[in-house]
C-alpha cells in the first residue's frame, strides 16, 4: 500500500529545519496536492527547483500557517515562494491570501507566485487577481453584477 502523503507539513517544519537551509525558493501546496495531483506537484517543484511543504487549511488555522510561514522567511533568505492549489478549494484558497497576508504584514518577502490545478493543468494567477478575490464587492464590480447595490 502506498502512503498518500510524504512530505513535510508547513506547519511541523522548524523555520531553521535541515531542508530550508540551502533552500532559495518554497513551495507550500495544499496538502490534498499530493495525493490527488502528485505528478503536477512534482512538476512544478522541479521545474521551480522548489522545496516543498504542504499545508491543509481544513485542519490546520491560516493564522497559524502563516505565522509559521513568516517565521521561516525572517530567519531564512529565499528568492522566491508559490503557492500550489486546486482551484475552487474553499479552504485552500485561503493559502493564496495567506501569502499575501504575510509579505504585507512582514514588509520583506521574496517574489511570489500563485498557481492553481485548473482542469487537470497547472495555471499561474497573478498576485492582483488574489488581492482582488478578497474582496467581494471588487470582485461582484468586475462581474458587472449588482454592482454593490445599497441593502435596504
Amino acid at each position: 500500500m502506498e502512503c498518500l502523503y510524504i512530505l513535510p507539513r508547513l506547519i511541523d517544519v522548524n523555520a531553521k529545519a535541515s531542508i530550508l537551509r540551502e533552500a532559495k525558493r518554497i513551495l507550500v501546496a495544499g496538502r490534498c496536492v499530493e495525493s490527488e495531483h502528485r505528478e503536477i506537484l512534482e512538476e512544478v517543484a522541479g521545474k521551480g527547483g522548489y522545496v516543498v511543504l504542504t499545508a491543509c487549511p481544513e485542519a490546520e488555522h491560516v493564522n497559524m500557517l502563516g505565522f509559521k510561514l513568516a517565521g521561516i522567511l525572517a530567519r531564512g533568505s529565499y528568492e522566491e515562494v508559490a503557492v500550489l492549489t486546486v482551484d475552487g478549494s474553499l479552504h485552500c484558497t485561503q493559502l493564496h491570501w495567506m501569502l499575501e497576508e504575510v509579505c504585507k504584514i512582514s514588509g520583506k518577502c521574496p517574489a511570489r507566485r500563485h498557481i492553481v490545478i485548473y482542469k487537470g493543468k497547472p495555471r499561474e494567477i497573478s498576485v492582483e487577481a488574489v488581492k482582488a478575490s478578497r474582496f467581494l464587492y471588487r470582485v461582484d464590480k468586475l462581474l458587472g453584477s449588482s454592482g454593490g447595490a445599497p441593502v435596504d
